[in-house]
Formats: C-alpha cells, structure tokens, sequence
C-alpha cells in the first residue's frame, strides 16, 4: 500500500500527450467463432477482477450509427476480442456480464452497458466503473486516457479509436489498442486500491 496519495485533480492535453504510452504486451487471442465463446469465457469466469471495453465502427454521418462492433475482456495476462459483428452475444457472454463475482472494470461502463444491450437484454451486475470511483481519490477527468496519465504516469493512445472495428481482420494496431483498453482498467483499479483516498475537507 502507498502511503500517500498525490495524485493530481487535472491533467491537461499537453501534459498528457508529453507521458510514455502504455500498452498491453500479454496474450491477445481474438473470438471470432462461436465455437471458441465457450472455452474463453470459462478461463475469464476464473478470474476475481477482469477489464472491460467495447468498440463500435464509427459513423461519419449524421444520424447513423452501428451496433457494438467488439467486445474487450481482459485478465492481466490474456485479453479476449469478441467480435460481435461476426458471433453472436451468446449466453456464455451474458453469464459473464451478469456474474458478480467477477469484478468488470472499466469507464464510462453506463454507455458501453447501454450498446450491448442493444443486441440483447441482460441483467449486468459486478461492474465497476472508475469515472464513478476516481473522485474518491480526488480526480476528477473521466476519460480512460487521462485517468491513466494521473494514476499511471503513461498515457493509453487513442490513435486507433476512429478505425474500423468491422473489417475483415483486425490490424496488429488495433488489436493492441482494444486490449490496452480493457487491460488498462484493471491496473488503474490495482494502484487506486494501493493508494490512501483521498480525505475530504471540512
């Protein structure tokens, strides 16, 4: 446990972009067939903490929009690409979304519930948002990447974000992107559980 907490309120653009990127350099394994949904998500119901993310192909008109593209879990060794545009959001998946002993870190958990649900209903439970918790250790950004600057001191690129999730294989830099993402969560949430809260003033 760290015995101090100096963690920032605020980061700016500039100083975020002036820190070293993060990445995930554990097992990616991509799920792109509805035999393999099984197996993977019986390795990640063994885990006590797992991260979590979705993608979506982005829309560069007005008034369209697509359905989740990708769904991200990660242990800190191995992350899962779900590729909802090519299988189904099938009950394994569901069973694990809605497990509560399986803790589901990410941000801004709400939107990303929200579009997956748009394929199919569910129960969510054992989510853990940390744009919900940061305050407690008194930050206040919300997005993942400068959520990672302050707790971490490495910023998480979003250089791949506006690519498209749907295309027939993913890239090597969109693969490491959509783990970093969900992995990411879980080292947040590590170093917040190491780290005194914030105390409030009086």
């Amino acid at each position: 446990m760290t015995t101090t907490n100096s963690f920032i309120d605020k980061i700016s653009n500039e100083q975020t972009a002036q820190l070293p990127a993060i990445e995930f350099r554990g097992e990616i394994r991509i799920v792109d067939n509805e035999r393999d949904i099984a197996a993977a998500c019986k390795r990640l119901a063994e885990e006590p903490v797992i991260g979590f993310d979705t993608e979506t192909r982005p829309s560069f008109r007005p008034g369209v929009t697509f359905r989740v593209s990708l769904l991200q879990l990660s242990t800190p060794e191995v992350c899962y690409l779900f590729r909802l545009n090519k299988i189904p959001l099938a009950k394994p998946i569901l069973q694990l979304l809605e497990n509560a002993r399986v803790l589901k870190i990410g941000a801004d958990v709400a939107g990303d519930l929200r579009s997956l649900r748009q394929i199919r209903h569910f129960r969510d439970e054992g989510f853990v948002d940390l744009q919900a918790i940061a305050p407690q250790w008194g930050i206040e950004e919300k997005s993942l990447r400068k959520l990672s600057a302050i707790v971490l001191g490495q910023r998480v690129s979003k250089a791949q974000r506006l690519s498209n999730w749907e295309a027939a294989t993913l890239t090597d830099k969109q693969r490491i992107y959509a783990a970093t993402d969900a992995w990411v969560c879980i080292r947040i949430y590590d170093k917040l559980l190491h780290t005194p809260k914030k105390k409030k003033r009086p």
